[in-house]
């Protein structure tokens, strides 16, 4: 096994880091913790946090942090997980649905708006309900579920009335009809580790809002969409989220099906996975999986010459 010295580049220690950092110490591997919110990025000089390292992987929580470390990193020439391009399409609702609908892979119908009053003709145009979701944002938060024109006039005006740009991005799409639950696959450059569903009475289905999880096994066409998913984005150790549509066995409409007669979407890609409620409910495990793929990626870079720009 090749020694590696692997930078952790974090916000907060979560039991998703402790996993890493357990399963990479356990190897013998050298790990280099960086507080991202304690830590300085010059423009010209490579901070000496950074001048050893292999490999660093992103766990920034806050996206902003996210995008500038790593376009720092890849400006230092430090190999970096994941990409800024990678993150910079993931953290980014619209332009993670556009690199998966330019990709052909299966995602809800999506419009974008700039006025409430386009916003209001965007939601029309789908009926109710219909799904009102900021552009950034992760576990669930500020999602809304639109059942009535009264409904999304309010939601609209309280949006406008926020001082963040991106607010005034209204970012409307479909509502799925799903099985009370969706999917989360956690792939490493398109190869399923480890998937599980998330049930729960409530239309948002995430871990973090307290659904309940158990092991999900990919079939041939989730396997093929997580793939034709991370490649959208660039590749990299992502979470794909996706929700079976309808049980196409009591349905002769045309689309990509699998043995089973089930349909997919894949509604979002995720840069800075989670993956401890995962972990909890499959018998891979995760972190080992996640290491074993590190240690390639560390290899990989050191044979193609990416090193440190002193």
């Amino acid at each position: 096994m090749v020694r590696v010295k692997v930078g952790i580049l974090y916000s907060r220690i979560r039991k998703d880091e402790k996993l890493l950092l357990n399963e990479l110490r356990e190897r013998d591997h050298e790990v280099e913790k960086i507080d991202v919110r304690k830590q300085e990025f010059d423009v010209g000089e490579v901070p000496e946090e950074f001048s050893e390292v292999d490999v660093v992987v992103d766990r920034c929580l806050a996206t902003s942090r996210s995008l500038y470390a790593t376009k720092f990193l890849e400006a230092y020439g430090v190999p970096v997980i994941n990409s800024h391009e990678t993150a910079e399409i993931c953290a980014d609702k619209v332009k993670n649905s556009l690199a998966l609908e330019e990709a052909g892979v299966p995602t809800p119908a999506t419009k974008v708006a700039f006025t409430k009053e386009t916003a209001m003709d965007a939601i029309e145009s789908f009926g109710y309900p219909c799904v009102l979701k900021p552009v950034v944002g992760s576990w669930g938060r500020l999602m809304a579920k639109i059942d009535s024109p009264d409904a999304a006039e309010a939601i609209l005006e309280h949006k406008a009335t926020l001082g963040h740009y991106e607010h005034k991005v209204f970012y409307v799409q479909e509502f799925v009809e799903k099985p009370g639950r969706d999917i989360r696959v956690l792939a490493a450059d398109g190869e399923p580790i480890a998937g599980m569903v998330r049930s729960s009475d409530h239309w948002i289905t995430n871990a973090a809002k307290g659904a309940e999880t158990d092991v999900f096994e990919p079939d041939d066409e989730a396997r093929k969409l997580v793939a034709q998913a991370s490649d959208a984005v660039g590749g990299g150790l992502l979470g794909i989220d996706l929700m079976e549509t309808e049980d196409v066995s009591e349905s002769h409409s045309e689309g990509s099906q699998t043995e089973s007669g089930q349909r997919y979407t894949v509604h979002e890609v995720n840069h800075t996975v989670e993956f401890k409620a995962l972990d909890g409910a499959v018998d891979t495990d995760v972190a080992a999986t996640v290491v074993d793929w590190l240690e390639t990626k560390a290899v990989d870079a050191a044979d193609e010459g990416l090193e440190v720009t002193h």
